[in-house]
């Protein structure tokens, strides 16, 4: 019998779709109009439900704790409005946005730095702590940067008994400018972003050009014997693993292939450009691979002009090409939308008991379970289920069209509220 040799294993690896997330920014002048726009699609376990969740800004008593997915930590006395798309088992988030006009997105990586066993903080727990803390992209790389050196990262990335964890890249975006966090452990390094379009994937990107970095970050790196201290200092090569995971390999030409359909754009990212990014299926970008898929998406909308309203799209619900993109805008009137929030378990729910994941709970929202049978029915009858899809197409181009005429100043952005209500309801009485 024939064995293939490590060669072809790799060769054929690298052949298959790349797998896991990817974050994007178009920046003025690469947006065709004033706007900043994020994008991301989370790749996650297949079966993994995201959930859409509004948390209302709020205060806090002095000296409470807060209970992270994992650990508590001190929580702060004032805290910020945050939309998050979420693994619905942990308190973290994969990708979201504050009433403030941040946006932030995260990816799994590994370094030369070896990850923790121990449970800390997650990657995804800092993203929502960024988001509930931070009033810029700046500001919130600097509570990032705070808590992961005050408490590391670390614990269970998945929803399993089976040992998965990892470091984290961030993409900060604000009306004004982004940023690119790489971390190590408790170390960091970050660059704010010059290029009018800028994706990130599963590796290590920061070069020479860093804006910010760990004080210890060269010491440690010279320590180790990483770097010799002679010349100049690129965190990626130093800090990039000598044997990098088939994850961080197979990223670099979904890297390659998002960076290109950004640059074919260039000057003119909308956001409908940005979704239809996110829908690429020959790039990896919209992945669908063994046990991972593109479990949820989000793209925003950031005016420059601070007069006008931010708008954030999430699908919640898997793979964007057969999902619509549903807008939500902070209001003080927003209507709650239970719909897209997945069930609570307490005490008894997987995470929460000791030793952790020994059993599986049923997490599925309305709109997941509704999106579940109509994909089903779009596999067994392909017409009607095309059907149906072009439909919820349509919805999704209304809503852009209502959103682009609120951003000409033609419709009050109060009177869009309960948008992101309204469209998840129609979807799920479309699949009914």
């Amino acid at each position: 019998m024939h064995h293939p040799s490590g060669l072809q294993q790799l060769l054929h690896r690298m052949a298959e779709a790349p797998t896991s997330c990817d974050c994007f920014v178009s920046l003025p002048p690469g947006s065709h109009h004033n706007h900043v726009i994020f994008g991301k699609n989370s790749d996650r376990p297949r079966d993994e439900v995201q959930e859409v969740a509004h948390h209302p800004a709020a205060s806090h008593p002095p000296g409470c704790l807060l209970e992270c997915t994992y650990i508590q930590i001190p929580q702060v006395e004032q805290t910020h409005a945050v939309v998050l798309s979420k693994p619905a088992w942990m308190w973290g988030a994969e990708m979201g946005a504050n009433d403030q006009g941040v946006c932030i997105g995260n990816e799994a990586v590994w370094t030369r730095e070896t990850v923790s066993p121990g449970e800390a903080l997650l990657g995804m727990d800092l993203v929502r702590l960024g988001l509930e803390r931070g009033d810029s992209a700046w500001a919130a790389l600097q509570v990032i940067t705070g808590l992961l050196e005050q408490h590391g990262q670390g614990g269970q990335c998945r929803e399993t008994p089976e040992p998965f964890s990892y470091h984290n890249t961030f993409l900060l975006v604000d009306r004004a400018e982004a940023w690119v966090l790489e971390t190590a452990g408790r170390l960091w390094v970050a660059q704010k972003v010059s290029d009018p379009v800028k994706n990130i994937s599963n590796q290590l990107t920061i070069g020479t050009e860093i804006t910010a970095e760990h004080p210890e970050l060269r010491s440690v790196a010279q320590a180790n014997g990483w770097w010799d201290g002679e010349g100049e200092f690129n965190f990626s090569q130093v800090f990039s693993p000598e044997n990098p995971p088939a994850r961080m390999e197979l990223a670099k030409q979904r890297y390659k292939g998002g960076t290109e359909l950004l640059q074919q754009h260039d000057g003119s990212v909308t956001v409908e450009v940005m979704m239809s990014i996110l829908r690429d299926k020959p790039s990896g970008i919209c992945m669908d691979s063994g046990g991972f898929c593109t479990t949820g998406s989000m793209v925003s909308v950031l005016p420059t002009d601070t007069s006008l309203p931010c708008i954030h799209f999430f699908t919640a619900t898997p793979d964007p090409s057969r999902s619509i993109f549903k807008p939500f805008i902070f209001s003080d009137c927003s209507t709650p939308v239970p719909r897209v929030v997945s069930p609570q378990f307490g005490p008894d729910d997987p995470v929460r008991k000791q030793p952790r994941f020994q059993s599986q709970v049923d997490r599925r929202h309305d709109l997941y379970k509704a999106h579940q049978v109509a994909l089903s029915n779009m596999d067994s009858n392909p017409d009607e289920g095309l059907a149906i899809y072009n439909i919820l197409r349509d919805l999704e181009s209304q809503c852009l069209s209502e959103i682009s005429a609120m951003l000409r100043g033609e419709i009050p952005g109060d009177e869009l509220g309960d948008l992101f209500f309204d469209c998840v309801d129609t979807e799920i009485k479309f699949y009914q």
